[in-house]
């Protein structure tokens, strides 16, 4: 995974908790070249990021879609949504100059909007996770990629300041050979919820396990082997998979991936845990992260032994934003190129354990359903 140049340890830390790619990004900002950008959709759970956009000196809204008569009223009483011009898809795409657009739509629908807005020469924010045909979402980041376009999946963890200083102790070394990563994501769907969520046979895993999935992806590569242990329903209420874990097994470490639809307070307990032959990283919780360090001798400005490391507050898709902003402009590469989005994709899916999804080059095949 790639990183920035290493910091010291009082620089990390301020660097992290200022947002550092959004301080970077938006120095560079003058006003008149401000990124266009529409949203599609505010069916996803996590639609109302578009406030995000709209706080932001780097970009200019210009509008929203959304066709379903009961989400455009809810979204007539949401703040991030208030007095923008509501339009068709085709009125947004052939908006002057328009270059992005957030695919905020239900999952079902994400990929056909995602799709439109790429072959329309559009840069997509698509949120999590990338719809259930795995053939139409390579087929979309091919066209990007020739199209030199850019598709940043909306996964939540990826400039968490805890999991970029991770990010750094990998591409540093300092914590030597991964030989286990293990991790959770886990909290009380509510009944409504829950009958929305059961639409996709991947469960929970689908929806929540996909966000730790990335890290993992992105810390050891493609797995050799997905094995998938589907649980639940639990409740009598729906067809929820709401109990699920993964074991991703490689040549020299293992996985484990565990989403829960049922854990009590579970948003206190999420966290990533990284062994390495030379140190152990553990984030807990991830969404207010802190970590805990143990190295076998000092590197850098850390010491040897345990220590505890506190971040400051971290306000989510800020960094997100201005990382787009960046890559859409020219000043920066993509870290997290379609190979990797593509390869978190095919990996959710084997470990939702659906039939069909084809093995990774030189991986091998999920199970078949149980």
């Amino acid at each position: 995974m790639a990183q920035q140049p290493n910091p010291d340890r009082r620089t990390f830390l301020q660097a992290a908790g200022a947002g550092l790619f959004a301080a970077q990004s938006l120095s560079a900002q003058t006003p008149g070249n401000r990124i266009r950008i529409g949203q599609i959709g505010t069916g996803h759970a996590h639609a109302s990021k578009l406030s995000v956009y709209r706080a932001s000196a780097e970009y200019e809204v210009v509008g929203l879609v959304e066709d379903d008569p009961q989400l455009q009223a809810r979204a007539a009483e949401q703040a991030s949504y208030r007095d923008l011009p509501l339009m068709s898809r085709e009125q947004l795409l052939n908006t002057p100059g328009l270059q992005a657009v957030l695919v905020e739509t239900h999952v079902r629908d994400s990929l056909d909007a995602a799709e439109a807005c790429v072959n329309a020469g559009k840069h997509v924010h698509l949120d999590k996770p990338a719809g259930e045909s795995l053939p139409q979402f390579e087929r979309i980041l091919r066209a990007a990629d020739d199209a030199g376009l850019m598709l940043q999946m909306g996964y939540m963890y990826r400039y968490n300041p805890a999991v970029v200083m991770l990010r750094e102790f990998l591409q540093q070394g300092w914590l030597g050979e991964v030989f286990e990563v293990h991790t959770v994501m886990s909290k009380v769907v509510p009944a409504a919820s829950r009958k929305q969520l059961a639409e996709y046979p991947g469960g929970i895993m689908f929806e929540l396990g996909c966000h730790i999935l990335d890290l993992v992806i992105g810390i050891l590569g493609t797995p050799d082997q997905v094995h998938p242990f589907v649980r639940g329903p639990l409740l009598d209420t729906d067809q929820l998979r709401d109990n699920m874990l993964a074991v991703l097994e490689y040549e020299r470490a293992t996985a484990t991936v565990r989403s829960s639809a049922l854990e009590v307070d579970g948003g206190r307990r999420r966290h990533l845990t990284v062994c390495g032959t030379k140190g152990t990283f553990h984030i807990q919780p991830l969404d207010q992260p802190a970590v805990g360090l143990s190295l076998d001798q000092p590197r850098g400005e850390w010491k040897q032994g345990f220590q505890e490391v506190s971040l400051p507050k971290y306000t989510r898709y800020v960094d997100d934003a201005a990382d787009m902003a960046a890559i859409i402009r020219g000043e920066r590469q993509n870290r997290f190129p379609s190979s990797h989005d593509l390869t978190v994709q095919r990996t959710l899916l084997q470990a939702c354990n659906l039939a069909g999804v084809p093995p990774a080059p030189g991986g091998s095949r999920s199970r078949e359903p149980e």
